[in-house]
């Protein structure tokens, strides 16, 4: 599996998903915190540019003509939909665990982690570590515009979280919908996690260790409201 992430860690930065100066229009979109009840309001409006369906629909059927701010209510307005879940985890996604491990893989065996992350992407479609292993299984099969389009979905969905903060306090820190996407996104942008904090009263503490001895944060900051609030929903008991 380290072998598939520095290629997966090193493509996605060259393909510059943390660069949140994406254009929206003719402007630059700087990061700028979500306003969740717009959000939700124009995802569940039929008439809207942003309606979650329509949304939905373009992204399945890998239109990379998608903008950041149109990822923005696809990644977003996901916590507002009938079948979120914060801990949703696909029963495919663990058909590959022996292969992930490996230092080299087979065709054969690129075959199969592209049909199990294939089917585990049909369960949660914000899956980015098995979007990860499919990037890397359709290179090595020379799939390469499937690769491509992929990459850009991943890249787009990495953008827009970066694109509501900047992680560094909890005023600005990253609004995230599965707690997966914290390690996610420090990964692919090359940090080392060391710990998680919680920090009252809806908030992750992400310690890393800094890059080459830079002066680089101490760690980053994500808001994990919605993925609470869904929590406490289904579990009152817990609250």
């Amino acid at each position: 599996m380290k072998r598939i992430l520095l290629l997966l860690i090193a493509a996605v930065v060259a393909c510059g998903a943390f660069t949140v100066e994406a254009k929206r229009g003719d402007k630059k979109l700087k990061p700028e915190k979500p306003d969740m009840e717009k959000i939700k309001k124009e995802v569940n409006d039929p008439s809207s540019k942003y309606y979650y369906p329509k949304l939905m629909k373009q992204f399945e059927s890998n239109d990379t003509s998608m903008t950041l701010d149109q990822f923005r209510h696809l990644y977003l307005g996901y916590v507002f939909q009938e079948d979120y879940n914060p801990y949703r985890r696909s029963s495919y996604s663990s058909k590959m665990d022996n292969l992930y491990y490996k230092e080299k893989h087979t065709l054969a065996e690129c075959d199969t982690i592209i049909k199990y992350a294939e089917l585990s992407l049909k369960d949660d479609p914000f899956d980015l570590r098995q979007m990860s292993f499919l990037i890397y299984a359709y290179r090595e099969k020379k799939k390469n515009n499937l690769a491509n389009i992929l990459q850009y979905k991943l890249n787009h969905i990495l953008e827009a979280i970066v694109s509501t903060g900047t992680g560094l306090d909890q005023d600005n820190a990253w609004v995230i919908i599965n707690p997966q996407h914290e390690y996610n996104l420090l990964n692919f942008q090359n940090y080392v996690v060391e710990g998680q904090e919680d920090r009252p009263p809806h908030f992750d503490y992400i310690t890393v260790k800094p890059k080459d001895g830079k002066d680089d944060p101490k760690g980053f900051y994500f808001n994990v409201l919605y993925i609470l609030q869904e929590y406490y929903r289904k579990f009152p008991d817990e609250e």
